[in-house]
């Protein structure tokens, strides 16, 4: 008896870390310190002694029931982005810079070329966050999962200087919110998709004209990452008062996590065009309204206040980093909540 028979390849373990490397090289920054490989993996903290007062920020997720599309479709270059940008955009949402990032797979099996694949989506959440991608963890779990399965989920660690810090807590009644539109379902809300849409390969392969896509295609859409569109309203002298990140629970839930006591947000649900695939959703689940919103974050993926005489200058900043953004609604005095109007 030996180790392979019991269930676990070390061999294959060796062979998916030489596959990865390409992918993972292509993530450094020049803080990083040492190679993959590692037991820890190492970053300098010269980038940052320069601020005031440097604050350490962290983000652990991972991307749901949404790997169950990934088996389906048999299709795993995608799901890593998912996995850096939950994380990374909390990150981004308290003001913070992700400095770098690790990941963790729990496999049945360790497929040496399907986790580079998916390596592969994670080093490209990466570089498209400005994160490095310093080290992660692959694990086999025979008996546990099955040999075709696997999860993943990572955690980022980001940088703010104290002043810079965005924490709510300036939003006041008159600001105004700016959404910034999504990509889709992201990675909130799968249970309930697996629930509305037969998960067959048929199903998810079936072209929807409303879409302009497959039905698996639009739901395995990786999740936008907003770190550049943060930075670039944060380099063009905006000051956000508040920011949410609109994930699991939707608008009800996440946009009262941005307001201070005494602050109330009304948003328009006529200001935007709500994506088809939503509209798909609801129709086909016959789910109600309230519980669309209280789930998804319905083409919305971030939510921003900031002052009126700002409101031009964040927009632009926001279209100039390739995202779209809309004003859809305002804040005003009242008790702590959201209202869609």
């Amino acid at each position: 008896m030996d180790y392979k028979k019991a269930g676990v390849d070390i061999e294959a373990g060796y062979k998916s870390v030489e596959l990865m490397k390409k992918h993972v090289k292509e993530t450094m920054r020049p803080e990083v310190m040492g190679g993959l490989g590692g037991f820890s993996g190492a970053f300098s903290m010269k980038a940052i002694k320069d601020m005031e007062n440097p604050v350490l920020l962290s983000g652990t997720d991972g991307c749901g029931t949404k790997v169950k599309l990934a088996f389906l479709m048999d299709k795993h270059d995608t799901i890593g982005i998912d996995c850096v940008a939950m994380c990374v955009n909390d990150v981004a949402c308290a003001g913070g810079e992700p400095l770098f990032f690790l990941d963790y797979i729990a496999c049945g099996k360790n497929y040496p070329e399907k986790i580079a694949t998916i390596v592969q989506g994670v080093a490209e959440g990466c570089k498209q966050a400005g994160a490095a991608l310093v080290g992660g963890e692959t694990a086999e779990h025979p008996g546990l999962m099955p040999e075709d399965e696997y999860d993943l989920a990572g955690f980022a660690v980001g940088v703010v200087d104290e002043k810079d810090l965005i924490t709510g807590a300036n939003i006041k009644a008159g600001d105004v919110l700016v959404g910034i539109a999504s990509s889709g379902v992201h990675s909130n809300g799968f249970s309930l998709v697996r629930k509305v849409f037969e998960m067959t390969a048929e199903s998810l392969n079936t072209y929807y004209d409303e879409l302009g896509k497959t039905l698996g295609e639009a739901l395995l859409a990786p999740t936008r990452i907003y770190v550049k569109a943060l930075k670039s309203v944060k380099e063009s002298g905006v000051t956000i008062h508040g920011c949410s990140h609109i994930t699991g629970g939707g608008f009800q839930e996440n946009i009262p996590r941005m307001l201070p006591d005494g602050i109330h947000a009304m948003v328009e649900k006529n200001s935007y065009e709500v994506p088809a695939i939503f509209k798909l959703l609801q129709k086909t689940g016959n789910i109600e309204e309230e519980m669309m919103y209280n789930t998804y974050n319905m083409g919305l993926g971030m939510v921003l206040a900031v002052d009126p005489a700002d409101v031009d200058k964040t927009m632009a900043a926001i279209e100039a980093a390739g995202d779209t953004a809309y004003v859809v609604g305002k804040c005003v005095a009242g008790e702590k909540g959201v209202t869609l109007c």
